[in-house]
């Protein structure tokens, strides 16, 4: 190099080889500059020659300064500076040399707990799905968090306000089963990501140029009114371990507002699977889907152990991406962002590898403690977006699925009719969603009777749960439903819960 030193001196450098940035060295990168300070300086050093176009084009995408280049033959190293160099203004740290094999050791316990007592979940009973809109400064934490403006234990101590506030919201509306809002995630999915070993959150823009065709990609975002620049992606960059729990800190501050019932939920093993298998990474982790699905099995088995352990009434694992299997076809857009960058194979493939999937998180666990939930689509109010279609192809392979609560969408047409059910196991409950988290309109008492008596008569009333089709705010940015509409419907759903048992 005609220079051999950078002006100014790198707090960490990596060795990027001869990584394009379709092929993984934008995740790298994501990986050693997210954990930095704003104006803290990253070296990537790189034998790529289409990087000296593609990492300024990147730097301005996402608003952090390439500082300066050095070059020698096919050599380049590149000092990139989190955010602006004037915002650097304290004294560099020493120079940490980071490689590309750097990984966690994954950590994998001995016995797991034995489920402890809980209290039971009686018949016509009411919850929310899972998530409840935040607080505008709940989101602002989120966010500041992510960018790594705040402390954790300052995240921590605002998180537990915004439960608190949820808690009460669901007390007062007469729920007999509460959430904590998930009010700690980014959304109901993705934040596991941030908290499992080897993994990290990243932002979608960073993940475009790994598609076969970016810009019609990011027209199919546009389309489904899905802020890229906003919504964060898991990236893997080794094996997955669960050091620190993904929930269970949830549940144990939850349960110190509450006596009544708990639910947890979950993002389930198919969605974390797709969500985390990128097939067009050429350097990843795992050399097949089968392989990274058996560690996504192994954490969530441990963690559902623990929550169980702990007195969880019920876990509740999230598989909204079952319906794109059936009701998209393989040249169709996108219909969620979860999975949005992975590869779907046949449908009956599918399904069996969901079901498979499941059924090895779940085993051995007590079936009236786990369930399963799933919808068409839940980022928007605007109904024409989502996936619309019955059960009919899902319905053998949700009774093959060793959980013993449905949770479905089903107050929307777009779900269709409660009698394709009747052909679930008799010995399952059936959560009915009887409100539309989705319309600003609160639903009736007596609208939401009429639906759970047709639900009683066709299941029996004590199979019956009632619940809104889905969370009011499964994504952070984008709630559904204001936190006052959120607290009338399930008002109302209890009201109507009062009558039936009466």
């Amino acid at each position: 190099m005609a220079d051999t030193r950078h002006a100014h001196t790198p707090d960490v450098s990596f060795d990027g080889g001869d990584l394009d940035c379709g092929n993984g060295l934008l995740l790298l990168i994501r990986r050693h500059i997210d954990p930095l300070d704003r104006g803290q300086l990253l070296e990537i050093l790189s034998t790529e020659i289409s990087v000296r176009e593609d990492l300024p084009a990147w730097c301005r995408m996402t608003g952090n300064e390439l500082v300066s280049v050095l070059t020698e033959g096919r050599q380049a190293s590149y000092l990139v500076c989190k955010g602006a160099l004037s915002e650097r203004s304290i004294a560099p740290a020493t120079a940490h040399v980071a490689t590309r094999q750097e990984i966690a050791p994954v950590t994998i316990p001995d016995v797991l707990p034995d489920p402890a007592p809980a209290p039971a979940i009686p018949r016509f009973a009411v919850m929310g799905m899972g998530s409840w809109p935040r607080p505008r400064w709940m989101v602002q934490a989120v966010h500041e968090r992510m960018q790594g403006r705040l402390a954790e234990a300052d995240f921590e101590a605002t998180a537990d306000d915004a439960v608190r506030l949820a808690v009460d919201a669901q007390v007062r509306a007469g729920c007999d089963v509460i959430t904590d809002g998930e009010q700690r995630r980014d959304s109901y999915a993705s934040f596991v990501g941030a908290r499992l070993d080897n993994c990290q959150l990243i932002p979608l823009t960073d993940l475009l140029p790994l598609v076969d065709d970016p810009e019609h990609f990011a027209e199919e975002l546009r389309a489904l009114d899905v802020p890229a620049g906003e919504v964060r992606h898991p990236a893997v960059f080794g094996p997955l371990g669960r050091s620190r729990p993904l929930a269970l800190h949830e549940y144990q501050f939850a349960r110190t507002l509450t006596d009544r019932p708990i639910k947890v939920a979950l993002p389930g093993p198919y969605l974390l699977t797709r969500t985390m298998w990128l097939e067009c990474l050429s350097e990843r982790a795992y050399e097949t889907r089968d392989d990274i699905a058996a560690d996504v099995v192994r954490v969530l088995r441990e963690e559902l152990a623990f929550l169980l352990g702990a007195g969880v009434a019920i876990v509740q694992f999230d598989e909204p991406v079952l319906s794109e299997v059936v009701f998209t076809g393989p040249k169709q857009a996108r219909s969620f962002m979860c999975g949005a960058l992975s590869e779907k194979g046949e449908s009956a493939t599918e399904l069996a590898f969901a079901r498979d999937l499941v059924n090895a998180v779940t085993e051995g666990f007590p079936i009236e403690r786990v369930a399963l939930h799933m919808c068409r689509g839940n980022w928007t109010p605007d109904e024409t977006k989502c996936l619309a279609g019955d059960y009919t192809p899902l319905v053998g392979t949700l009774a093959a699925m060793r959980v013993g609560t449905y949770f479905l969408e089903l107050c929307t047409p777009r779900a269709g009719e409660l009698e394709v059910l009747e052909a679930l196991p008799a010995d399952r409950r059936i959560g009915v969603g009887v409100v539309n988290q989705k319309d600003p309109r609160v639903e009736t008492v007596d609208e939401i009777l009429a639906k759970a008596r047709h639900a009683a008569r066709l299941f029996g009333g004590d199979r019956v749960l009632l619940t809104p089709d889905c969370g009011f705010a499964t994504f952070a940015d984008n709630p559904v439903a204001s936190a006052a509409i959120a607290e009338r419907k399930l008002a109302a759903i209890a009201e109507a819960s009062a009558r039936l048992r009466a």
